[in-house]
């Protein structure tokens, strides 16, 4: 049978147990509580980012369609042009975006496990969607949409 001292150790070190083992709990609801914050930040930055961009979209497709108008061009292949425009421009601003974030090359780990850089792919997709966007805008010989904030004109001289 146990003595009392025995036990008594004994009951110690399963409270120093579950105390540490309590602390270590904390430290990781710290932790994740920090995470969860900071996922929240990014959401609303998010949110923030595809209001901007909505913003913008509606601002060109605007302009698209009242230039349309004033060259007569009514009907459904333009509007469904001016849509693949706008899907462009999003897709555009996705690309920035990730270029922006990532940077021209970013890291990555191999199978063997050794760091090497790669070239981001959106660089190379901005190129061919800014291309995808002019080839529609001359198709429809239109001018590319002034962005919100530009110089109205040359009228200061």
């Amino acid at each position: 049978m146990a003595t009392k001292g025995k036990s008594n150790k004994k009951n110690k070190n399963n409270v120093d147990k579950i105390e540490k083992e309590l602390d270590v709990i904390e430290k990781n609801l710290e932790v994740v509580e920090k995470m969860n914050k900071r996922k929240k930040q990014q959401i609303k930055q998010e949110e923030e980012r595809q209001k901007e961009i909505e913003g913008k979209v509606q601002a060109i497709r605007e302009d698209l369609k009242d230039q349309l108008m004033t060259q007569n061009k009514f009907g459904k292949q333009f509007d469904d042009m001016v849509e693949d425009y706008i899907y462009l421009v999003r897709l555009k601003e996705s690309l920035q975006y990730d270029i922006s974030e990532n940077g021209i090359r970013y890291e990555v780990m191999t199978g063997n496990g050794f760091k090497t850089e790669k070239p981001n792919e959106s660089c190379e997709r901005l190129l061919k969607v800014n291309a995808q966007m002019l080839k529609i805008l001359q198709d429809l010989n239109l001018k590319a949409p002034e962005e919100e904030g530009g110089e109205e004109g040359d009228d200061l001289l």
